[in-house]
């Protein structure tokens, strides 16, 4: 389940991510689908991909898939991109699929470690966030 952030911060996010993130327009020229994501700190080499969304009219028509392999292209244009990393909780197997797919096609492996476990979360009831890492990448 995407956890939704407000106007604001995703302004901030297009005002200064928008090199590590995409965004999918429809015919019309509208969006229905975005990822978001940044190269970490310690890790230039690493794009952690925070977000992606697809318009509920649009899913399963390959979009998240076309924005991740998109967008990790275009980075490694500029950067030295060797992984892609992401955090999804347990119950989220559209996401697995997704970036197990994304995975295959790249001819990369996918190791998975917890990254927050449950109780790091202030609100009860949060999953762990099980982070998968895709390495390595040749662009």
């Amino acid at each position: 389940m995407l956890d939704v952030n407000s106007s604001y911060s995703y302004l901030l996010w297009c005002r200064d991510f928008a090199e590590t993130s995409a965004v999918a327009r429809g015919a019309d020229g509208r969006p229905v689908g975005f990822v978001t994501g940044y190269l970490r700190p310690d890790a230039p080499g690493t794009l952690l991909v925070w977000q992606v969304a697809v318009d509920a009219a649009y899913r399963g028509l390959g979009i998240a898939g076309a924005l991740l392999d998109h967008l990790s292209e275009r980075v490694a244009r500029s950067y030295p991109l060797d992984a892609v990393e992401t955090t999804i909780t347990p119950d989220n197997t559209a996401s697995e699929r997704l970036f197990g797919s994304y995975a295959r096609r790249h001819g990369a492996r996918v190791s998975r470690t917890v990254l927050f476990p449950s109780g790091a979360f202030p609100a009860p009831g949060h999953e762990a966030e099980v982070l998968h890492r895709i390495a390595p990448l040749a662009f």
